[in-house]
This record gives structure tokens, sequence and C-alpha cells, in this order.
């Protein structure tokens, strides 16, 4: 079967739905290949990093109500071994981190590259709208850092990644993670391991024409 995930490096859920959904994996006996599409829940350019808590303040109505909104995903990620430090979190546009995942696909490093963004991003607070930490980061899961820059530095990926992002529009994918099951059924949120586990055997069954 494959899982279609959809979702962005700056979204606390994509990546806790990302682990609820190997924890539901360990127990699933079908053979799954996961993909990684790419979302932007902002696409809007930034000009100027800032901290994430700063930049996201006016939106949730405050820097104390986005803290409190902040804490709270903190605690839902440790409950699935997460590190999230919101306070350190930086605002970045992810259009080059996705074109770094897609480079990091085409050498089968797919899902260390993500992991280590996510890590990045919300545990360590590196700024991933960055060339150089992008470059770094790709490095430390072991892609040739030169090579990397090159990439990131040229107009290679770039309109496959903006298509990429148009066709997720037009499948109607307005939410991150979205995680879609065998081409047609979509799973939306950071949903429960056993959720998810029991969305992958319906699917099976459906598929496989079972009564």
């Amino acid at each position: 079967m494959e899982i279609e995930i959809y979702a962005d490096v700056v979204c606390p859920w994509c990546w806790i739905g990302k682990r609820r959904l190997e924890q539901a994996l360990a127990s699933y006996d079908g053979d799954v290949t996961v993909r990684y599409r790419p979302f932007q829940l902002d696409p809007t350019p930034v000009t100027e990093p800032k901290p994430l808590v700063e930049a996201l303040a006016a939106k949730f109505g405050g820097r104390e109500r986005a803290e409190a909104m902040f804490a709270q995903v903190s605690q839902v990620g440790a409950g699935v071994g997460l590190e999230l430090h919101f306070d350190r979190a930086v605002h970045a546009n992810t259009f080059e981190a996705h074109r770094l995942i897609r480079f990091a696909t085409e050498r089968d490093r797919a899902t260390e590259m993500i992991d280590a963004l996510y890590r990045a991003h919300f545990t360590d607070g590196v700024d991933v709208g960055s060339v150089d930490a992008l470059v770094r980061l790709a490095g430390e899961v072991g892609l040739d850092e030169a090579e990397t820059r090159g990439y990131l530095e040229s107009n290679l990926g770039r309109r496959e990644v903006a298509a990429d992002l148009a066709a997720a529009h037009e499948l109607g994918v307005s939410s991150v993670p979205t995680f879609v099951l065998a081409g047609k059924y979509a799973v939306t949120g950071a949903q429960e391991p056993e959720t998810l586990l029991a969305a992958l055997t319906e699917v099976q069954r459906r598929e496989s024409g079972a009564a």
C-alpha cells in the first residue's frame, strides 16, 4: 500500500502525526511505501528571520495565548517522544526545505532528511529557511554538502516543487498532516496510532476485495 503524507516541516502536528504513523506501522503486517508530499502552511516570503512566537502572536490572539497553545502541543509531542521547544523556533518559509526533501528523496534519504528538518526547527531552533543551515543538515544525514549547495543555489526542482504544491491544493488538501492511503482514502490530522492502524487495516481489506 502506498501512503502519501502531505506535510510541512514547520507544522508541529505533522511531526507528531509522522511519529504516530510510525507507531501504527510497527503493528501493521502489510507492506507499505511512504511518499512525502509538500505543503506550505504559509507561502509568504520571510524577509528577516524572527522568533516563531513573535511571528505568530497576532494570529493566535496575542503572545500569551500563543505560548499557551505551544505549551499544549509540546506536551502532546513529548507523549510520543518528541522535543518541541517553540521558544527556540524561528519563523521560516519552507519552499527551500521542500526542495531539499525532493533532493534527498532522489538519493534515498527522504525520511532521514525530514526527521532532521523537524528536529532542527522544533528542537534546536535552526532557521530552516536558510540555505546554509539546510546544507549543514543535509551533510548530517549523509548527503554531499557541495552537491546540496549547488542544487539549492540553482533552479533545479523549483518548478517541480511548485507544481506539487499546486497539485495538493487542487486535490483539496487544506490542512496537514493529511495521509492518503492507496491513492484514494484520506485521513486528516495527527490521529492516534490506533486510529491510523484501523484505517490501514480497513483500506487493506477494501483493496484486497475482502468481504
